[in-house]
C-alpha cells in the first residue's frame, strides 16, 4: 500500500508541476490577506513570488522522487530572503509564520487536487497523511536553514557594527576641538555608511562661556561632507546659521531627543531638505532616498543634530543602520561635549590667568623688562605659571617667576593667590630666603584648607632682588631653575654686540609646600646692561622628548647675540625654543639692569653720637640744593633728623645716611641693629615717641627692611611737579 501511495503522490506532483506559477500566485494572495506586513518591503515583496514558486517546486520534487525529506535543502532564494530580513532588522518570526501559513495553504491545494485525481477516499486519506508528514518535515528543515542564514547575517551585521563603532571611537575625538571632532564624524561616516553627513550645533553649544539658552532651535553648520565634490546636496555652507521649519522631522528629533528614519518615495522631497524647487530637482536627480536624523545628546544636554543621507548607495537606511548611527553619534556627542567643556574651562582659566598676570610694568630706574606668557597648546590645559616685577624701596626691584603644579582653573586660582602673597611679603622688604619661607607656609596652609579631590598643592618659585645703587642681585630658589645671566661686551663702540652667557651658582631649595627645609640667598654683582633671564621649565623642558641640555645650548646661543630690543629678544627665544605650540605653559621674563647715576646718590657715614644729627641735616640740605630740590629741604631735614636720631638712640654702629633721587626722593638710614622700629602713641606729657609718627605724616611711604648687616629705615617723598624731566627714569 505504501508503494501505491508513493506512486499516487508522484502522479499528483507531475500533474501540478505545470501549474507551479499559478499555485504560487494563489498562495501569495492568501499570505498577503492574512499577513499584509510581508509585502511592506518592496524589494522583498518582489522576491516572494519566485521564492514561493521554488518552495512549491522543491516540495513537488519530494513527492515525485521520494527522497528523504530530512536531506532536502531550502531553495537559495529562501536563504537570501532570510538574509534580507536580517539586514532590515525584521523579526524572523514574521518569516516563519508565513512559512506555516503557506505550508497549510499548499496542503489544502494538494488535497483538493488529489480528490480530483481519484475517487478512492481511502487513497486520498493515506495520501493526505503522507503529505502532512512530508510537508512538516520540509517546513521544519527549511525553517532551520533560513533561521541559520538569518542569524549568520545578524551576527555579521553585529560584528560589522561593533567594528565600525570601535573604529569610530579611535578616529572621532582625537582632539579637544569641537569643529575638528565634528569633521572627523563626517569623514568617518562617508567612507562606507552614508553619502552625505552634516553636523549642526546650537550656538549655545559653541559658546565658550558655557551652555547658554538656545535661540529657538537656531543652529550652525559646523561640518559637512559628501561623496560628491562640492557637496551639492546642501545649500548651507560651513559656519552658516539656520533653523528648521516648525513641525519638521529635524525639529521633532531635536525636541523629543529620539532619532528619526525617513524614507523618501517617488517625487516627494521634504521642504526641510529642499527649501526651493530648484534644489528639490537637484536632490531628486541625485536619487536621494533615505535620511537618518540623530540628535547629538550628551550629559543631559542636546548639542545639535547629525544628518545621514543616502543617494548613491542603493540600499536604504534600515533599523539596524539607525542603531549603528545612534551608537556612533552617541560617542561623538561625548567627544564634542568634552571638547566644549575643555574649551570653556580653558578659556575661563586663560582669562583668569591673564587677568592675574601684570598687564604692564611700572617704569622705574632699576631695570628695563620684557615678558611673555604662552598657555599650553596640549590637552593638559592652562597651568599656573606666572611672573612679576615689583618695585621696592630704595630704587630696588624684585623679579619673580613661578610655576604651580597642575592645570586648569585650580592652578590659575592658586597662582593668583601666591602672586598676591609674594607682593604682600615683598612690600615688607623680606630677604629672598625669608620671603620663600613665608610663602612655603602659605602653600602648606592652602594644602590643609583644600580637599583631597583637588590634588596636592605645590609650586616652584624664584625670587630675585636687584639694587641699582650697588648693582648687586640677591636671589633664592624654591625648586625653580636658576636664571641665565648675560654680561655685555663691546667691540669698538658703546653698543653691546655680544655677551657672555653664564648660569650663576644658586642653591636650589625644595619646592613650596614641603615645609621644614631651609632656603638660601645667593648674592652676586651684575655689570650695568646685563641681562637677567628668568623663565619656567616649559621653555626648555616642556615634555620628556625634549633634550634639556640641547634646549639650554639653544637658549644660550640666542642670548649670546641678543639684540638691543628686549621685546625682540623674547620673540627670538620663543621662536628658537618653541617652534610649535608649547606642551606646557611658559612664563618668560627678561630684564636689563641699570645702575643709578652717582650724581643721584649721596651717602654719609655717621658716628653713634647725638651731635651728628645736626651734621646729617646740613648734609641733606646741601645735597638737595645741588639737585635743585630746595623746596623739599624743610621736610627732608625733619625726616633725616628723626631717622638718624632713632638709629643713634636704638641702633648700633655703623650708621649711614643715604639719599636717592629717582622718580621719588628716598631717605635711608641704616644701622647694625636688627630691632625694627614701630609707631607708638605718645601721651601728652611724653618728651619722645612722636618721631616715626612725624615721618609717616611727612613722607608718602616709609618702612623698614632687614639685611645681613642689620636694618634700613627709609622714607619716600614725591618730587615737585617742576623738578624737570631728566630726573624720571634715571
Amino acid at each position: 500500500m505504501g508503494t501505491d501511495v508513493d506512486a499516487f503522490l508522484g502522479q499528483l506532483a507531475r500533474r501540478l508541476r505545470p501549474q507551479v506559477r499559478k499555485l504560487a500566485g494563489l498562495l501569495l494572495q492568501r499570505l498577503n490577506s492574512e499577513l499584509p506586513e510581508l509585502s511592506e518591503e518592496a524589494d522583498i515583496a518582489a522576491l516572494n513570488l519566485e521564492e514561493t514558486a521554488q518552495h512549491i517546486t522543491a516540495f513537488l520534487d519530494l513527492l515525485e522522487n521520494r527522497p528523504d525529506a530530512s536531506a532536502s535543502k531550502a531553495p537559495p532564494i529562501a536563504l537570501e530572503v532570510g538574509r534580507l530580513y536580517a539586514r532590515r532588522g525584521i523579526p524572523v518570526s514574521r518569516l516563519l509564520r508565513g512559512y506555516r501559513i503557506g505550508h497549510l495553504s499548499l496542503l489544502e491545494l494538494l488535497q483538493a487536487e488529489a480528490s480530483r485525481l481519484t475517487d478512492d477516499w481511502h487513497m486520498i486519506h493515506l495520501a493526505s497523511m503522507r503529505l502532512v508528514t512530508i510537508g512538516f518535515d520540509y517546513v521544519d528543515r527549511s525553517s532551520e536553514e533560513v533561521v541559520a542564514a538569518y542569524q549568520e547575517e545578524r551576527d555579521r551585521l553585529l560584528q560589522r557594527r561593533l567594528a565600525l563603532t570601535n573604529r569610530a571611537s579611535k578616529r572621532i575625538g582625537t582632539t579637544l576641538d569641537v569643529t575638528r571632532t565634528a569633521e572627523e564624524l563626517t569623514e568617518f561616516c562617508t567612507e562606507d555608511f552614508a553619502d552625505l553627513v552634516t553636523v549642526d550645533l546650537f550656538d549655545s553649544a559653541l559658546d565658550e562661556t558655557g551652555m547658554g539658552p538656545a535661540e529657538a532651535l537656531t543652529q550652525r553648520r559646523v561640518a559637512q561632507r559628501s561623496v560628491l565634490d562640492g557637496c551639492p546636496e546642501s545649500l548651507l555652507r560651513i559656519d552658516e546659521a539656520h533653523s528648521y521649519p516648525d513641525e519638521s522631522e529635524p525639529v521633532r528629533a531635536l525636541t523629543t531627543g529620539r532619532p528619526v528614519l525617513h524614507h523618501i518615495t517617488g517625487t516627494e522631497m521634504p521642504t526641510w531638505m529642499a527649501p526651493s524647487e530648484s534644489h528639490g530637482r537637484v536632490l531628486r536627480t541625485l536619487g536621494l532616498h533615505s535620511v537618518l536624523l540623530v540628535p547629538l545628546h550628551a550629559r543631559g544636554d542636546t548639542l545639535g543634530l547629525v544628518q545621514f543621507v543616502r543617494h548613491r548607495t542603493s540600499a536604504p537606511f534600515d533599523d539596524d543602520d539607525l542603531l549603528l548611527a545612534r551608537e556612533i553619534v552617541s560617542r561623538a556627542a561625548v567627544s564634542i561635549d568634552n571638547a566644549r567643556r575643555y574649551t570653556h574651562e580653558r578659556s575661563t582659566a586663560l582669562t583668569l590667568q591673564r587677568t592675574l598676570l601684570p598687564r604692564y610694568t611700572v617704569r622705574q630706574a632699576a631695570v628695563e623688562t620684557a615678558s611673555r606668557y604662552l598657555p599650553a597648546g596640549s590637552r593638559a590645559g592652562v597651568g599656573g605659571d606666572w611672573y612679576d616685577v615689583i618695585p621696592l624701596s630704595g630704587a630696588r626691584v624684585a623679579l619673580v617667576v613661578g610655576d604651580v603644579v597642575g592645570r586648569g582653573l585650580h592652578a590659575a586660582a592658586t597662582m593668583g593667590r601666591l602672586r598676591t602673597a609674594v607682593r604682600a611679603f615683598a612690600d615688607i622688604d623680606l630677604m629672598p630666603d625669608e620671603l620663600l619661607t613665608h610663602l612655603d607656609d602659605v602653600v602648606i596652609r592652602m594644602q590643609r584648607e583644600e580637599s583631597r579631590d583637588e590634588g596636592e598643592t605645590s609650586a616652584t618659585c624664584l625670587y630675585a632682588i636687584y639694587d641699582p645703587a650697588s648693582r648687586r642681585c640677591s636671589l633664592a630658589s624654591a625648586g625653580h631653575i636658576p636664571p641665565t645671566v648675560v654680561t655685555p661686551s663691546t667691540t669698538g663702540g658703546a653698543i653691546p654686540t655680544s655677551g657672555v652667557v653664564e648660569l650663576p651658582e644658586v642653591p636650589i631649595g625644595p619646592p613650596l609646600g614641603l615645609g621644614g627645609l631651609p632656603f638660601e640667598t645667593a648674592e652676586f654683582e651684575l655689570q650695568e646692561g646685563s641681562l637677567l633671564v628668568l623663565h619656567t621649565d616649559g621653555l626648555i623642558a616642556a615634555d620628556r622628548t625634549r633634550d634639556v641640555d640641547l634646549s639650554l645650548t639653544t637658549l644660550h646661543g640666542v642670548l649670546a647675540s641678543a639684540p638691543e630690543s628686549l621685546e625682540e629678544t623674547c620673540d627670538r627665544l620663543l621662536a628658537a625654543l618653541l617652534p610649535s605650540r608649547p606642551a606646557d605653559d611658559v612664563a618668560l621674563l627678561v630684564a636689563r639692569t641699570r645702575a643709578l647715576d652717582p650724581d643721584h646718590v649721596a651717602t654719609m657715614d655717621l658716628p653713634s653720637d647725638p651731635a651728628a644729627v645736626s651734621g646729617a641735616r646740613g648734609f641733606a640740605s646741601d645735597v638737595l640744593t645741588a639737585w635743585g630740590l630746595e623746596e623739599l629741604s624743610f621736610t627732608t631735614e625733619l625726616v633725616v633728623s628723626e631717622l638718624v636720631t632713632n638709629a643713634i638712640r636704638y641702633g648700633k654702629s655703623p650708621i649711614q645716611l643715604r639719599l636717592v633721587l629717582q622718580t621719588t626722593l628716598t631717605c635711608e638710614v641704616s644701622d647694625a641693629s636688627s630691632t625694627a622700629p614701630h609707631l607708638r602713641r605718645a601721651r601728652i606729657f611724653d618728651e619722645g615717641g612722636r618721631g616715626l609718627l612725624l615721618v609717616a605724616q611727612l613722607a608718602e611711604r616709609w618702612g623698614a627692611r632687614h639685611n645681613r648687616e642689620g636694618k634700613v629705615i627709609w622714607a619716600e617723598q614725591a618730587l615737585p611737579a617742576d623738578s624737570g624731566p631728566g630726573i624720571e627714569g634715571t
